[in-house]
């Protein structure tokens, strides 16, 4: 267990894809164990905010890092970790104004892209078919770090209008919801697995009271690779 928080906590800090990969490349057979499976996670993400007028789903890319935890019953396993990137948001919603009558004017007619940042931590029960598909569901609790509008206009035979407006202090530093999923492990053993997840957000993301609740809603085609398995498992093999 000790491992495992020390593990976290370090990767949290790295904010970078590219640092997470890299020292899960390094490190990845040391947090593997009979019991325990740690690898990369990440794949595309869908978002909308349910409650926001005119709200369309907005793509990104999600990426972070899991550990599979057996229980006494094989096909029971705790799957917990930090989704390091973990975009939410919606497109298509209406302007509002702003503090500069210029600016109002140029976008009027125009379009939000609110732009929202997390690190997620989902704590879910998998339940492992012997078929090799697996369905998960649980909680997942979020920090956000990023939260800015993207104000957008096309203007013809112009270059497109934009204006980014960082929106820090009107939504709320923390989130939470449920999370269910379904997935499938492509090989037995130590394969990488595919898989669809649900977020369904219950806490109002925006701070004001003045407008309707507004909850974040996505939907996550993942793919799970684990890091060091095999190599932790022929160590653990030598050993014995």
């Amino acid at each position: 267990m000790k491992k495992i928080l020390l593990s976290t906590l370090l990767l949290i800090v790295v904010h970078q894809g590219f640092s997470q990969v890299l020292i899960s490349l390094i490190f990845g057979d040391k947090l593997n164990s009979p019991k325990i499976e740690f690898g990369l996670d990440g794949g595309l993400s869908l978002s909308t905010i349910n409650g926001a007028p005119g709200a369309e789903n907005v793509s990104g890319l999600n990426l972070g890092f899991y550990f599979d935890i057996k229980t006494k019953n094989p096909q029971w396993i705790f799957s917990t970790g930090v989704v390091v990137k973990g975009p939410m948001g919606a497109k298509g919603l209406p302007v509002y104004p702003l503090s500069d009558e210029s600016l109002n004017e140029a976008f009027k007619g125009g379009t939000v892209t609110t732009q929202l940042g997390y690190f997620y931590v989902p704590f879910t029960m998998k339940y492992a078919m012997k078929n090799r598909i697996f369905l998960k569901g649980g909680i997942q609790l979020g920090l956000i770090n990023k939260t800015k509008d993207q104000f957008l206009k096309t203007v013809e035979d112009e270059d497109d209008l934009s204006y980014t407006l960082n929106r820090k202090g009107d939504y709320h530093p923390i989130d939470a919801g449920l999370a269910a999923g379904l997935g499938y492990r492509l090989t037995k053993g130590n394969g990488m697995n595919v898989g669809i997840n649900y977020y369904h957000g219950l806490l109002d993301a925006e701070v004001s009271d003045a407008v309707a609740d507004k909850f974040n809603r996505a939907f996550y085609f993942n793919i799970g690779i684990p890091i060091g398995k095999g190599k932790a498992a022929k160590k653990a093999a030598e050993k014995e």
